[in-house]
């Protein structure tokens, strides 16, 4: 159930509407009616404000829900060739600091060149939130080395596409409802690691655009579980 809301707009649903979506992937409503009241104390579900009625995703899983969807989106823009550069210029931090920032980071899609130093092409429709990290100091840029050398080196592109496209397949393939879920949160996480390159810098085929696609085709069945009538079996 967590998954439906996560991949599914609106972002909120009644508790009917998420036991009849249960019922499609063989929970009975009992159970559903269980998960529903555990993921609400764990902090995961919250009752929607106005209308108790109503289920949304709680901060942790709104985060998550919010990064899923800028993958899924488009986020190019025209490309000059600059690059972005984030160097950290304070020493002296934890070690929990340090992942905090790598993780931080990454998830503006920059890749580390070295350690300490970060960088991707300026391709993004998006704020440098990064920028304001005190340790940091911040760079737009131009390589003297081949473009899509470097971004060759910075991110496994021919690995991202492989995987990318058996997950397709594996969509295309699965029909049974519980299993094309597994196969959907596992192309969208992978999205979520698309380094959202200038075309000019991926490999031919690519497959981000298509997967874009069939997820969006996929978000489409989960609010026809979620709201339609549950399949009937022999």
């Amino acid at each position: 159930m967590l998954s439906l809301l996560l991949g599914s707009h609106p972002d909120r649903m009644s508790a009917a509407e998420l036991v009849r979506a249960g019922e499609h992937f063989g929970i009975p409503p009992a159970t559903a009616r269980v998960a529903l009241t555990r993921a609400v104390a764990a902090g995961d579900l919250e009752r929607a404000q106005g209308d108790p009625r109503q289920y949304v995703l709680g901060d942790r899983l709104t985060a998550r829900q919010r990064r899923q969807d800028e993958a899924v989106l488009d986020a190019e823009t025209r490309w000059d060739g600059t690059w972005e550069m984030a160097v950290v210029v304070v020493a002296g931090r934890t070690g929990a600091e340090r992942a905090t920032l790598r993780d931080r980071l990454s998830s503006y899609r920059l890749a580390e060149l070295r350690e300490g130093v970060w960088t991707r092409p300026a391709n993004l429709r998006r704020p440098r939130g990064y920028a304001a990290e005190a340790v940091l100091a911040t760079f737009t840029t131009t390589p003297d080395d081949d473009p899509a050398d470097l971004a060759s080196r910075l991110w496994d592109l021919a690995g991202w596409a492989d995987r990318g496209r058996l997950l397709l397949d594996g969509l295309e393939r699965t029909t049974a409802p519980a299993p094309r879920l597994a196969v959907a949160a596992q192309l969208v996480r992978h999205l979520a690691t698309d380094p959202l390159l200038p075309a000019a810098l991926l490999p031919a085929d690519w497959p981000a655009a298509a997967m874009r696609t069939a997820y969006a085709g996929y978000q489409d069945e989960l609010r026809e579980l979620a709201f339609g009538s549950p399949a009937r079996t022999s």
